[in-house]
């Protein structure tokens, strides 16, 4: 396994919840990381990034302020923080590894993914 996500569960709408994903080293020391979420009936949406050294993050507008995308590269460990959470925040989230150092927006620019953890977020 390279890409291993957890800590998805059902919250109530304001809760909290910290995804990780565990990386392979190999995998992980030089490439460009991020969160994807796939609600029912529809696409993998991008949901945050980051570049190989966490020097250059981005967000998805509707999470911007609530979600914090962090790394540990010693423990090769990726991590989103999830604050403030809502319903419309349900859905699978994988994490995904980037052909590059960089952290795109586009799903086809990253070559491995994690198996994905259920967030529920109820209202």
């Amino acid at each position: 396994v390279q890409l291993q996500a957890s800590g998805g569960g059902l919250v109530q709408t304001g809760d909290s919840l910290r995804l990780s994903c565990a990386a392979s080293r190999r995998l992980f020391s030089n490439n460009g990381m991020a969160w994807f979420r796939q609600a029912p009936g529809e696409e993998r949406e991008f949901v945050a990034g980051i570049d190989w050294r966490g020097g250059t993050i981005s967000y998805k507008d509707s999470v911007k302020a609530r979600f914090t995308i962090s790394r540990d590269n010693p423990k090769n460990m990726l991590y989103l923080q999830m604050n403030s959470l809502k319903p419309e925040d349900t859905g699978v989230y994988y994490c995904a590894a980037a052909r590059r150092a960089i952290a795109s927006r586009q799903a086809p620019d990253y070559n491995y993914w994690g198996q994905g953890t259920q967030v529920t977020v109820s209202s």
